[in-house]
């Protein structure tokens, strides 16, 4: 998350008062992706019309945004994504140095998607890399010979891109967050299923943030190889990532059941006939085991009368 994201207010607004994404992004004069960055931002602040609902912007905000300086260019700018190559371009390096600060986490990514050939592309704020180019601190990585510990790591197959995009990608969602479950969840979604479970043994607390996890991304058919490319990077597999994730959502579980229990199926009624069968078999079985023992305790004195007229025989 950058330094001016501003949290999302998580107030649920009336329908008639608010307009669903779609039409808020048409109102800015974006598209449909350019508005998903504003929102992350904090250009645009939504509120929320129930737990787990959609987000929706109101009219306010929208005259809010409206009226701000320099709009809507300024408003396009500041959500402009690139690749790497107009991305190099910007910051005047070769793609080449570019994808390198890009897999040793010096850049981060605002968003990805998948091209025809299912390959990722990353893309990333025009601003951001502009500023980063305009640091002074920053000049020895974008001339010269890359610094050693960046070289070894980079031989050794380090990649940040998927790492650095969900850190920023969980920030904006925790920002949105008020309800401790809904927090929890977020947490929970960047998981894979056999870890959630091991931290999670309660099957109704499972079931109750699977429903508030945050949305997928629906790019394309479930269990399609691009959904399964998609699920790779939205899963979290760098030790320092799950270690981080699993204290947070043992944390983040505390907090929610000390604020409320998960929702559990009420339980069933029983039957009055089915308690009066309980209680006329149990009424039987004690009858029955009484019998039992009155026949147990008669027999052995007769058996007892018998082997002593024996003896005196």
């Amino acid at each position: 998350m950058t330094s001016d994201t501003i949290t999302s207010s998580t107030a649920v607004a009336p329908a008639q008062q608010s307009l669903a994404p779609n039409r808020a992004a048409r109102e800015l004069g974006l598209k449909r992706g350019e508005f998903e960055l504003a929102v992350m931002l904090g250009r645009v602040r939504t509120v929320g019309d129930a737990v787990g609902g959609q987000r929706r912007v109101t009219h306010e905000e929208i005259d809010r945004v409206r009226g701000s300086e320099g709009f809507p260019e300024a408003l396009r700018e500041s959500v402009r994504a690139v690749g790497t190559t107009e991305g190099a371009a910007l910051m005047e390096i070769t793609t080449a140095r570019f994808t390198r600060l890009a897999r040793a986490g010096v850049l981060t990514p605002a968003k990805f998607y998948l091209n025809r050939y299912r390959a990722v592309v990353w893309l990333y704020l025009a601003e951001e890399l502009k500023q980063f180019a305009g640091t002074e601190e920053n000049a020895r990585l974008l001339t010269g010979r890359t610094p050693d510990p960046m070289r070894a790591r980079l031989a050794e197959g380090q990649d940040l891109r998927a790492r650095n995009w969900r850190g920023r990608h969980t920030g904006f969602l925790l920002s949105q967050c008020e309800d401790p479950w809904e927090r929890a969840a977020v947490m929970a979604s960047l998981l894979d299923p056999v870890q959630i479970a091991e931290i999670v043994r309660d099957p109704y607390e499972r079931a109750y943030m699977n429903r508030l996890k945050p949305a997928p991304r629906k790019q394309s058919a479930p269990d399609s190889p691009a959904a399964l490319i998609v699920e790779r990077i939205t899963t979290a597999d760098d030790p320092d990532e799950i270690r981080w994730l699993r204290s947070s959502l043992l944390i983040g579980l505390i907090q929610a059941r000390g604020q409320r229990p998960a929702p559990r199926p009420a339980p069933r009624p029983v039957a009055q006939g089915a308690d009066r069968r309980t209680e006329s078999a149990t009424r039987h079985g004690k009858v029955a085991e009484a019998a039992e023992a009155v026949t147990t305790v008669t027999e052995e004195p007769s058996g007892l009368r018998k082997w002593l007229r024996r003896r005196r025989a």
